[in-house]
Parts: C-alpha cells; structure tokens; sequence
C-alpha cells in the first residue's frame, strides 16, 4: 500500500505564495520505486465535482503544466525523500481548492493509481 500526504496549504492573498509538500510512504511502489512514479498534482475547485489536472513530473524531473498555472507554478521532486514539491507564485482566486497528490505509473501488471487526502488552499482576492 502507498500512502501520499500532502502539506503547505492554507490561506494566501491574490498575488502571494504557496510551497505545497507531497510525501509518499508504503510499500506499493513498484518497478524501481518512487522514481518510476509520474508524480501530479490536481486540484478541485469549490462547486466542481471534478479534479482538474494542476501539474505533473515523471521520474527524471521533466515537468508538464496545465495551461492556467504555466509561468506561475514550479513542479519538482526529491527522490531520495520520496517527495514532490509544487511551488506557486502570483496566486489567483481560481486557484483556490483542495490539491491532491497523486502517484501514477503503468506497470506490466497494471496501472497503480495512488491519490492523497488533499490539502485546502484558499486566494483571497
């Protein structure tokens, strides 16, 4: 089993910044580990019933971004603590949800599909 905790939420006035934490624990990392996992970010607005993508990282680092956050928010990871980072600047009001962590990889057994309880982040305008 996996588990992925997330950190760094909170309140935040338009324009300011947030460094949001991700540590993954357990055993269900499969292939070589954390590192074989694209780590991502998703975020749900309030009144939406769907997560929507915020940023992702595979294994060596190369980043993906959604459109609404590119040039605002930095993705990273730290392998060896088995964690991943999503620093946010200039933040905005529809940036505000809850944000979860999510572990993804294709195995040759299956796909492994590890999500955190998430963590409220609110901009006040």
């Amino acid at each position: 089993q996996v588990t992925l905790m997330e950190s760094g939420g909170g309140l935040v006035q338009a324009g300011g910044s947030l460094r949001l934490a991700c540590v993954a624990s357990g055993s269900g990392f499969v292939g070589s580990g954390f590192a074989s996992f694209t780590m991502g970010w998703y975020r749900q607005a309030p009144g939406k019933q769907r997560r929507e993508f915020v940023a992702a990282v595979v294994g060596s680092g190369y980043p993906n971004y959604a459109e609404s956050v590119k040039g605002r928010a930095t993705i990273s990871r730290d392998n060896a603590k088995n964690t991943v980072y999503l620093q946010m600047n200039n933040m905005k009001a529809e940036d505000t949800g809850v944000y979860y962590c999510n572990g993804a990889l294709t195995y040759y057994d299956g796909t492994y599909d590890y999500w955190g309880q998430g963590t409220q982040v609110t901009v006040s305008s």
